[in-house]
């Protein structure tokens, strides 16, 4: 065979390529600022959130209060933080708005609107902010915030109970098993 080394030397530019585009992606992880997918997917276990299913000019119009988070799924600050959103779904994702906004596909031509998101974007990720019910700002904080500073504001904006004085938020329990023991008669 004349062409065997050209055979060995085909496969393994091929090898190398896959290793490339396959590997390359799974040598990403929490601690680095390389992309391999969905953030919330990925490390918040809630790909629910992105795509946003409404735009910050929908959800103001709704009346009810909003989280608004601008992140980038290739940096290692908004995959840590992105389970901090999702944590705060789970609670309040029933009577707020939740929009994910990536950074990158921010369009810049209308800033001046304050119903468009990118009115509010200051170029640092990750930003979050909290909208009551009557579409002003109560927080706007930017770099990782901890579950309980966003979850106070929520509760402002919502009117319950401070977290010292209040049971913790959980949601109802779907298909409720109910069992009793009685005597047999």
């Amino acid at each position: 065979m004349t062409w065997g080394w050209q055979r060995w030397l085909a496969i393994a530019l091929v090898g190398v390529a896959s290793w490339l585009m396959i590997g390359g992606a799974a040598l990403a992880n929490l601690d680095d600022d390389r992309y391999d997918g969905n953030i919330f997917a990925l490390y918040a276990g809630n790909g629910a959130i992105v795509p946003p299913r409404m735009n910050l000019s929908q959800a103001l119009a709704q009346d009810k209060p909003t989280l608004l988070t601008f992140f980038v799924d290739d940096s290692s600050d908004c995959k840590r933080f992105s389970s901090v959103i999702s944590q705060l779904q789970a609670p309040y994702g029933r009577a707020a708005n939740f929009i994910a906004v990536m950074a990158d596909s921010i369009a810049f031509q209308d800033r001046d609107d304050p119903t468009n998101a990118a009115h509010y974007f200051t170029g640092t990720v990750p930003q979050t902010l909290v909208f009551d019910a009557a579409g002003q700002v109560r927080l706007d904080v930017t770099g990782q915030v901890s579950y309980e500073t966003i979850d106070d504001v929520m509760r402002e904006v919502f009117d319950l109970l401070p977290r010292s004085e209040s049971p913790e938020l959980r949601r109802a329990p779907v298909n409720e098993l109910n069992s009793e023991l009685v005597q047999p008669s």
